[in-house]
């Protein structure tokens, strides 16, 4: 077997091969990526190849300009970045340092071995400095999991990488710092440990701002209580939408593991505020019911959480639900069951968690005022059933709770005495939130809530008596329910029990339950 070799003339151009390691995320799914970087003298050129999208391309300029205030102009060589795998597709611009990184290597500049050991993350500007990037939390998570110990990231992303233990993660404000580090000259600061602090609802509401509306307030704290979604109907006025801003105010604060969730999809959306770097708070999400699928739900050429997804383990609010786009509403069905958005596309395929407990919020007809006690309502029935059937059947049956928010009377507002305050039911749906977990961990069940039982764990939490199966039989088959509501009736009834410190589920329990349900028929949803 014969052996070609290069000629001399080759042999004194070819300078050298280099590797560095990065990562992309597609969705929240870290991905490695080798970058591998060729130098020759002669002609001056800088290509890039392996699947690189626009943001990544344009970092031949970013890394050339960082290069050229260290003092390395490359106008003298011959360039080529390879990305594997070739066939993953690359974004955004967290590839820069180790592209910078991988060339100095390959003109003789650093030493391999010691740029081989780290993870390299960051955004370069034209002098050099190391801009802050989106996603940095999920990359390193996933950095963990593959077996890495040492990372360097843009000191900006201090906060957010001091979220993750096991990996030693190194801080860096610019170019200069990180080649200094590699080389040994000095050394970059490590990441500290951010102290994580959960946090409620900041702000004026309170529930004792609500009076009246005895039977919303209830059906606010049963859905707090379990994690149930939740639908209230009713005229202009009742007091839907602040009701709706005050659900965060009960909920319990966020665990630590539920803090990560949130702050890695918060993170890749870039939202996270780099000086405190983690979500302290449960999310409360509001959009306008003009918002795009993608937008709701989540999407794009280059896959992006949506708005169900920002609001993983808070409150997603849909006022006006009616007014939403069919195919945005249709959208969320899937989300709502699994607790998880599948985005597929060409060249990606992403998956984005979505588990907030959904409150919405909707007009009985086009004008508002059906059913109202003294105006008038000016729509024909035609119109309300058009305006209702914006609404689908499987839609409305994975809403947990359905409830009617009547007008307050301005004479009995301004008599009635203020009701009790978020704190007083925020302990009572803690305590029934514990019990629950005290009891999903006695049966080894993986749930955190009521509001995720399946059919064959809620009839088990339940335990049903004669009286208490005759009573649901008899609902489904007078409302039409479906097997759909049947299980979420048994999860409602389980959380109410749950507030009220009993071990099984009571007829009136059950009753109230049912209760919820009953817009179902009466609404003509």
């Amino acid at each position: 077997m014969s052996v070609i070799t290069p000629s001399p003339a080759i042999r004194g151009r070819v300078l050298g091969i280099s590797t560095a390691h990065a990562g992309v995320l597609v969705g929240l799914e870290a991905h490695a990526v080798r970058i591998e970087v060729s130098s020759t003298r002669g002609p001056s050129f800088f290509q890039m190849v392996g699947l690189a999208e626009a943001t990544v391309r344009e970092s031949r300029v970013r890394v050339v300009s960082a290069l050229a205030r260290l003092g390395h102009l490359l106008d003298e060589y011959a360039i080529t970045v390879n990305l594997a795998p070739a066939d993953l597709r690359k974004t955004g611009a967290a590839l820069d340092l180790a592209i910078a990184v991988a060339a100095l290597t390959a003109i003789h500049q650093l030493p391999d071995l010691a740029v081989s050991e780290y993870l390299l993350l960051g955004e370069l500007s034209l002098e050099g400095r190391l801009q802050t990037i989106r996603g940095v939390l999920p990359l390193l998570l996933g950095a963990k999991k593959a077996g890495w110990t040492k990372a360097i990231v843009p000191a900006g992303n201090q906060a957010e990488s001091g979220l993750v233990d096991g990996i030693e993660v190194f801080v860096a404000e610019k170019l200069d710092d990180v080649v200094s580090h590699l080389r040994g000259k000095s050394r970059l600061a490590v990441a500290t440990r951010t102290e994580f602090q959960p946090g409620r609802s900041s702000g004026s509401l309170d529930l004792a701002s609500v009076r009246g509306q005895a039977t919303a307030r209830r059906a606010l704290e049963v859905a707090a209580a379990g994690h149930h979604n939740l639908l209230f109907v009713g005229p202009p006025g009742g007091g839907k939408t602040l009701l709706a801003r005050l659900l965060p105010t009960v909920l319990p604060p966020l665990s630590f593991e539920e803090a990560i969730e949130v702050t890695a999809i918060h993170s890749v959306a870039g939202l996270v505020d780099p000086k405190s770097g983690v979500v302290s708070q449960r999310p409360f999400r509001a959009p306008h019911h003009s918002v795009s699928e993608p937008g709701l739900v989540g999407g794009g050429d280059i896959p992006r959480p949506g708005e169900v997804s920002l609001a993983h383990h808070g409150v997603l609010f849909l006022d006006e639900l009616a007014e939403f786009r069919r195919p945005a509403l249709e959208a969320l069905r899937q989300p709502l069951e699994d607790g998880m958005v599948h985005i597929a596309r060409a060249r990606a395929r992403a998956f984005f968690p979505a588990r907030p407990l959904v409150i919405a919020a909707v007009n009985p007809c086009p004008c508002g005022y059906s059913g109202h006690p003294v105006r008038r309502c000016r729509c024909t029935d035609v119109q309300r059933a058009r305006y209702l059937g914006r609404l689908s059947g499987p839609l409305l049956d994975r809403i947990d709770l359905h409830c009617a928010v009547p007008p307050v009377d301005v004479v009995a507002l301004s008599t009635a005495r203020a009701g009790e305050s978020s704190l007083a039911v925020s302990e009572r749906v803690a305590f029934a939130r514990a019990r629950q977990l005290r009891r999903f961990l006695a049966q080894e069940v993986s749930v955190r809530s009521n509001g995720n039982l399946n059919l064959q764990e809620a009839e088990q939490v339940t335990q049903l008596g004669n009286k208490g199966r005759h009573l649901i039989q008899e609902a489904t088959k007078r409302l039409g329910l479906s097997a759909r509501a049947y299980l979420r009736i048994l999860r409602v009834a389980r959380s109410i029990a749950d507030l009220e410190d009993t071990e099984h589920v009571s007829e009136a329990q059950l009753g109230e339950a049912i209760q919820g349900r009953l817009l179902d028929r009466e609404s003509g949803f």
